[in-house]
């Protein structure tokens, strides 16, 4: 047996102390459920063979191979992204044999000499090399050491080093990812429709399921973390320790391997949807508040080893992600812990706003756009969502004068961000006040924050960012010859939240349609980003070295439609923490039928709807002892539990917990 890693047998012993809430129910949904059944997988398939390779296909079956000759390789398919420590069975070896693993997500990147990039992008895309297992080979058991975890990848090549041959068998990998969690498979969300327009009619159910699972490969041990300073080439090492307890959200499985709260803007309402793994994320919050600046408020962009600073943006993200878990969790006890930090990293953004009355952005990093410094309207689209969020978290901490503060200070910055970033010719906010340019980021933002004055102008903002967009989707203005699944996941959202269902619906069937099923990617997880015609160098001019093999092809920032399948499509959304107010809207958006829910503390959230011949069939299952409201999609006759029901000027039926029909009919 081999010694199991101390990070596992910690997280291990812990499982016990995660609040368990009910699963979701089973049914055919459960078929397009990426995770693995076991935390130990095995190859699926022999992808490539070179040299003199013995009975291959052997390893599949947890049989013997052999590998005859210096050069000589297999290529194991695992089937779908995985990552964690490599185990087999040196069954036969002489004194000279010996072995190199390589690793890669891509199948473009297949190769015995070299594995994708993680550690750093080089122009030669080969600065990770190999983990070599050199002479003399001792037969019977062999682990890979935990330091060289490698956290994401879907393929590993086993590479003879030398002319002596070696017989190898029972390959697998011990999932790493997820730690606190016995069984990867048993989610407290689902989400379940068919979709009549895309070639493949479960595509918006692969899409869900393949988002969640994205963001459980993000969640890691806290001693797995990229080493910074990067190991020098060739190499890689993942036991650099993340934060202050683990648990913890990262950015990706394979890199960055480190907290970016930017990304966690799309991730954790993903894992509320899905697996309502918060515990992860309330580590990963707690990390930078307790590296905030004493002196000045001002957080981190990113977490350790990385730490790096510099950036507001990053900044409002911690803030508003706060404002997210307590929804989620209605985790009062923690907020208390961080609420001196928080109101102090509230008052670090104010303290920007200049007699512009806007937020001077001098904190310049971000997601990789250019510019956004000065008087941006990114920027201030963040700090306007920021005082919003800041201000129903002081009414929750009966801070009422803080709460009322936040809240004028967002009335008076709305009006100035539209005073001076609309650009009327356009139709749409413009990056700052001496610019045509007219970013996705900010104008994505600006409708699902409610920065938009009226349903005529988001529709404006709506229609125009479709400029944008070719047959794979919105390449971004402001990092040209970039399409970014983390910013086209606000805009995702943005023409759901201005009623542009169809216009959503064609944006995920063009840009996730392309990432889910590319054969350049893994198509189980969610690429990072990739490059207008589609290839994966994404970033190349702006900090990624020319790299492909440098891109993620499981970043949960790419997440953005399982939460907004949930909340649109479906229609079910929390309005208070924990859920005890909450919203049905379904937004039918061409489908005619759709099922799903989430689970909070207080129990389990589920809708179905139908659509048959104009009439539409709403069946909820709240906690008892919540209230909220369905507000139905079309005009007509509304019937709730049997009985006709008046809805109010907005469509909208109130409601109490429990179960309930709703039928409308024209």
């Amino acid at each position: 047996m081999f010694a199991m890693p101390f990070w596992l047998v910690i997280c291990l012993s812990a499982l016990v102390s995660v609040p368990a809430y009910a699963s979701a129910p089973a049914g055919p949904w459960d078929a397009f459920n990426y995770a693995p059944k076991s935390r130990t997988v095995f190859p699926t398939a022999v992808k490539e063979t070179h040299g003199k390779v013995k009975n291959a296909k052997a390893l599949i079956s947890k049989g013997s191979a052999t590998l005859e000759g210096n050069g000589s390789w297999v290529a194991l398919d695992f089937g779908i992204e995985v990552g964690g420590l490599i185990s087999l069975n040196f069954d036969k070896a002489s004194s000279g044999s010996s072995v190199a693993l390589s690793f890669t997500e891509s199948p473009m990147f297949i190769s015995p000499l070299t594995s994708d990039d993680s550690s750093y992008p080089s122009s030669n895309i080969s600065y990770d090399g190999v983990l070599n297992v050199p002479a003399p080979l001792t037969t019977g058991f062999w682990s890979q050491p935990a330091a060289w975890l490698r956290g994401g990848y879907r393929y590993l090549t086993i590479v003879s080093t030398s002319d002596e041959p070696v017989t190898l068998s029972n390959v697998s990998c011990a999932i790493s990812f997820s730690p606190h969690i016995a069984s990867l498979r048993d989610y407290n969300g689902y989400f379940f429709a068919s979709d009549p327009v895309f070639h493949d009619k479960n595509f918006l159910t692969k899409l869900w399921y393949a988002g969640a699972y994205t963001v459980q490969t993000n969640t890691v041990p806290l001693d797995t973390g990229r080493q910074v300073p990067f190991v020098k080439s060739p190499g890689w090492q993942n036991n650099a320790t993340l934060g202050v307890a683990g648990p913890i959200i990262v950015d990706g499985a394979k890199r960055d391997r480190a907290v970016w709260p930017g990304d966690m803007g799309i991730a954790v309402p993903t894992q509320f949807v899905s697996t309502n793994d918060l515990i992860p994320t309330r580590n990963a919050l707690s990390t930078m508040f307790a590296a905030i600046d004493p002196v000045t408020g001002a957080l981190p962009e990113s977490g350790p080893p990385l730490s790096q600073l510099g950036s507001d943006t990053y900044h409002a993200w911690t803030l508003i992600g706060t404002h997210n878990y307590y929804l989620y969790t209605g985790d009062a006890d923690w907020l208390q812990t961080i609420w001196v930090n928080y109101t102090k990293a509230v008052a670090f953004l104010e303290g920007k706003v200049d007699s512009s009355g806007l937020m001077n952005v001098t904190g310049l990093r971000d997601w990789a756009r250019l510019g956004g410094g000065g008087h941006n309207s990114e920027g201030n689209a963040l700090l306007y969502q920021v005082l919003v969020t800041a201000s129903d978290l002081a009414t929750h901490s009966n801070a009422m004068e803080l709460a009322s503060a936040w809240s004028a200070n967002a009335t008076a910055l709305k009006q100035r961000f539209n005073d001076v970033f609309w650009l009327p010719s356009a139709g749409l906010y413009r990056d700052n006040a001496t610019t045509t340019l007219c970013p996705q980021d900010a104008n994505s933002m600006a409708v699902l924050f409610n920065l938009t004055t009226s349903s005529e102008q988001a529709n404006s903002v709506s229609e125009g960012l479709t400029k944008n967009w070719n047959e794979l989707g919105p390449v971004a203005p402001e990092l040209p010859d970039t399409i970014s699944p983390f910013i086209s996941g606000l805009e995702l959202q943005a023409h759901f939240a201005s009623g542009n269902d169809a216009r959503a619906m064609d944006l995920l069937r063009r840009e996730w349609g392309y990432m889910l099923y590319t054969n350049l990617s893994v198509e189980s997880t969610l690429l990072e980003g990739f490059t207008a015609n589609g290839s994966l160098s994404y970033r190349s001019y702006r900090g990624y070295n020319y790299d492909p093999s440098y891109t993620s092809h499981a970043h949960g920032w790419s997440s953005g439609p399982t939460s907004a399948l949930t909340y649109y499509v479906l229609g079910l959304t929390v309005i208070s923490p924990q859920g005890r107010t909450w919203s049905v809207v379904p937004h039918t958006s061409g489908l005619t039928s759709a099922e799903g829910g989430f689970t909070t503390p207080l129990g389990w959230y589920g809708v179905k709807w139908t659509l048959e011949k104009h009439a539409l069939a709403i069946n909820i299952d709240v906690p008892e002892g919540t209230s909220g409201f369905v507000r139905v999609p079309s005009a007509g006759r509304v019937v709730v539990n049997g009985k006709p029901t008046r809805t109010g000027e907005d469509g909208t039926v109130q409601l109490a917990g429990g179960k309930h029909v709703v039928l409308v009919s024209k």
